[in-house]
């Protein structure tokens, strides 16, 4: 392993070719850690966030719901009230005496000042370490108000960001389980883990609607409690996020006999694929005609809008660093498309099969780690001459500071990257960073301290 690299962390970083073995993962995080991973809560919030009529209160510092307030760029046709970000403001005092009438009278304002459909209550790491009984408020709120109050266990000490995916995959099933509305006939699909980043729930609606599959319920962008109620009543669960929604589709599964398939709307070969795939499983001929008739026809448009930028992003080497691995593994796929190399990978919450995956895809010495932390980030994108880092807010200031251009990836984003018209998103945005000609105007990279170097 490179010099430089902690002991501990060199099982969470393979280098293809160089018999380092498979990618450890799954580690809890470690409060105080330096690492891109967020924490448990983290996870759980965002999932649940775009739920665009429920009232979402963090029951702990003021400081956690700061941290993810408006995290998603998710946009939504109807309500807005998933827009503002409400908090117990826990202080000392409460440490010490409980927080529990403190939650009790913010859910009887909410109740009787917003009436929400369905309340979300984040318990945050104080919660979990005072021992509020956060169920008893939830139970006493749902008998005297008549509204949905859940209780979502997320402090953030306990585990790692895809726990808080697996806790917010337990409240939804806790929202859509009761009294659950399946129709007679079911029909259509429901779609997992889009979470409507700059509109692009709707466009991939769009694509069904056009093949003649109509849409039950997205999870979780542009939706409601009424059209989360809806989904038991779907043929089949699309999982395009599977970090986020698998735990949810296999729940689905067990208490529904709803099926799913994991599909990805990255890239043309991936869009592509992901609509056959659904055509395929629906069994409808004329649903697989039209789909088929769909993607001949705006991959045709979306090459020729293409076309002018390859040669120019032809060669170029990316460094990907994103929070899930099927997210990276659609970036690999979308690189080579693009006649882009792929020289590093990294992802937050990727299981030993995404990086299996990820290590099949990369050509020989390639790096793929797990968590990684600002410095390793640095020293591998030096060494492997990465042109352009695709990740969060969290890594731009990173490969700025190291005179790299940047493609934001991430939940803030404001433009559509998925499907046909994602994909020439992408590739121009791709095009506009790392042929930017600031960049032959900064000779070498940074120096220590953050000077740069003439």
């Amino acid at each position: 392993m490179r010099a430089g690299i902690l002991k501990e962390r060199e099982g969470s970083i393979a280098i293809k070719g160089a018999g380092t073995g498979s990618v450890s993962c799954g580690r809890d995080s470690v409060s105080g850690a330096v690492s891109q991973r967020a924490c448990v809560f983290c996870g759980a919030r965002v999932v649940l966030n775009p739920i665009t009529d429920a009232f979402h209160l963090v029951h702990g510092p003021i400081g956690c719901a700061s941290y993810t307030w408006d995290i998603r760029g998710s946009l939504s046709s109807g309500p807005e009230l998933y827009r503002r970000s409400f908090s117990t403001d826990l202080r000392e005092r409460d440490v010490v005496f409980g927080g529990v009438d403190r939650l009790r009278a913010a859910v009887s304002e909410i109740a009787e000042r917003e009436r929400p459909p369905v309340v979300f209550i984040y318990s945050t790491c104080l919660v979990g370490v005072i021992g509020d009984d956060v169920e008893a408020v939830c139970r006493e709120a749902e008998s005297r108000y008549g509204i949905r109050v859940v209780n979502v266990k997320a402090p953030g000490f306990a585990g790692h960001k895809a726990m808080g995916y697996r806790l917010a995959c337990e409240a939804i099933m806790d929202v859509i389980s009761r009294d659950p509305e399946i129709p007679r006939r079911r029909e259509g699909i429901n779609i997992l883990g889009d979470y409507n980043l700059a509109g692009e729930a709707w466009m991939v609606a769009g694509y069904f609607r056009e093949m003649g599959v109509p849409v039950v319920s997205t999870f979780t962008g542009d939706s409601t409690f009424a059209s989360l109620r809806r989904s038991p009543g779907a043929r089949l669960n699309v999982v395009q996020c599977a970090g986020s929604m698998t735990h949810l589709a296999r729940s689905m599964e067990d208490g529904f006999g709803i099926p799913f398939v994991k599909a990805s709307f990255f890239g043309l070969a991936d869009t592509r694929s992901a609509l056959l795939n659904v055509a395929d499983l629906l069994g409808s001929g004329e649903v697989r005609r039209r789909a088929l008739s769909l993607a001949r026809r705006e991959s045709r448009r979306a090459e020729r809008a293409v076309a002018p930028y390859l040669p120019g992003l032809r060669g170029k080497k990316a460094a990907i660093f994103v929070g899930g691995g099927f997210k990276a593994i659609s970036l690999i796929r979308q690189f080579r498309e693009l006649g882009m190399e792929t020289v590093l990978v990294g992802t937050q919450t990727g299981t030993s099969g995404d990086y299996e995956v990820i290590q099949s895809l990369v050509s020989p010495g390639t790096v793929v780690l797990d968590d990684a932390n600002p410095a390793e980030l640095e020293a591998f994108m030096r060494e492997k001459g990465a042109d352009i880092l695709v990740g969060g807010v969290k890594e731009r200031p990173l490969a700025y500071k190291l005179g790299i251009a940047f493609c934001d990836h991430n939940h803030e984003r404001r433009i559509p990257l998925s499907g046909f018209e994602g994909m020439v998103n992408f590739t121009r945005e791709i095009n506009l960073s790392v042929n930017s000609p600031v960049w032959r105007h900064l000779r070498g990279r940074a120096a220590p301290g953050g000077a740069w170097e003439a």
